[in-house]
Order: structure tokens, then C-alpha cells, then sequence
């Protein structure tokens, strides 16, 4: 039940960027859909505190409180909401947030080849190669310099190169 104006703006933002928003968190978190719905969560919970002061640059302010609930997440595995169990879920996630890479690579390779990147590494890759933004605004949404992130996105591309490399 939607009740003010600003409730219906967020909820159209919302409905109109959770797909994009989830498919970026999961790829921060290479691949696991759990964790993303949890990090996209988190940042939409705090996107909507900031709702009427950052409405109008509303996706870029998601985009950083996503990189930034992602990283939160990482920097305190010890704490969790969530208690593991030794029973599995019902289902299976479906689909693949990855899919191929120009028929060449499957979605699992990329994946493990992410999840050996350290967090913010992993997040320069996203920012910049899945999302395309400027080296500015990659540095921005991760609150860093700009040479920064140059440096972290060469080591991460080698690393990844490196990884992803065939076999002979």
C-alpha cells in the first residue's frame, strides 16, 4: 500500500533499477545470488532513508550505497543475520548472472576468477566493465582517488587474464 508521493517515486525508482542494481551486486559477489539480494537490499533500505534529498541523483547514489553495502559485507564475515544450516533450501537460484563471455568462457569460470579478486579489486572491475562508468566515477562510488583505481583495475585485469588464460 503506497501512501505519500515520495513512497510511489521510490517505489517506481526501484522498480525500474532493482533488476540492474541485483545483477551488479551479484557480480560483486561473484555469483552469489543470496548475498546479493541481501547487499541490494541494504543499500534500497538506505536509499530510502536518503530519498528526498538525493532524488535527483538517485542512481548514482545507489550505485555507491551498493558497492558500499557490498564492501561493509566483506569487511565483517563474522557477523551475519543469517545462521548456516546443514539443510538445503528447496530450490535452486535460477539462471546465471554471468552467462558466457563471447561464447568462450562460461559463467563458472568468470565467477571463480571474480571471487579470487579481493572486494574492492572486484568492485573497479564491475564499476568500470560492467557498468561502464568514467575512472571519475568509478572513484567516486568507491570514495578513492582516481589513481587508484587505475592501479587496482590494471592488477585486477592481469589477475583476471591470468585466471581466465586457457590451458595448453
Amino acid at each position: 500500500m503506497i501512501r505519500t508521493a515520495r513512497d510511489r517515486e521510490f517505489s517506481d525508482f526501484v522498480g525500474a533499477s532493482r533488476v540492474s542494481l541485483l545483477r551488479t551486486a551479484c557480480m560483486l559477489t561473484a555469483g552469489d545470488r543470496h548475498l546479493a539480494e541481501d547487499v541490494v537490499q541494504t543499500a534500497l533500505a538506505r536509499v530510502y532513508v536518503a530519498w528526498p534529498r538525493i532524488r535527483e541523483s538517485a542512481e548514482a547514489y545507489t550505485r555507491r550505497a551498493v558497492v558500499s553495502a557490498f564492501l561493509d559485507e566483506t569487511r565483517r564475515p563474522w557477523w551475519r543475520r543469517e545462521k548456516a544450516t546443514d539443510e538445503l533450501p528447496d530450490a535452486a537460484a535460477a539462471g546465471d548472472a554471468f552467462g558466457d563471455v563471447d561464447g568462450q568462457l562460461d559463467g563458472g569460470a568468470v565467477r571463480r576468477a571474480l571471487a579470487e579478486l579481493p572486494p574492492r579489486m572486484r568492485a573497479v572491475v564491475v564499476l568500470r566493465h560492467e557498468l561502464d562508468l568514467s575512472i571519475e566515477d568509478t572513484a567516486s562510488a568507491l570514495g578513492c582517488a582516481k589513481g587508484t583505481v587505475k592501479s587496482m583495475n590494471a592488477k585486477a585485469l592481469d589477475r583476471l587474464r591470468a585466471a581466465l588464460a586457457p590451458t595448453p
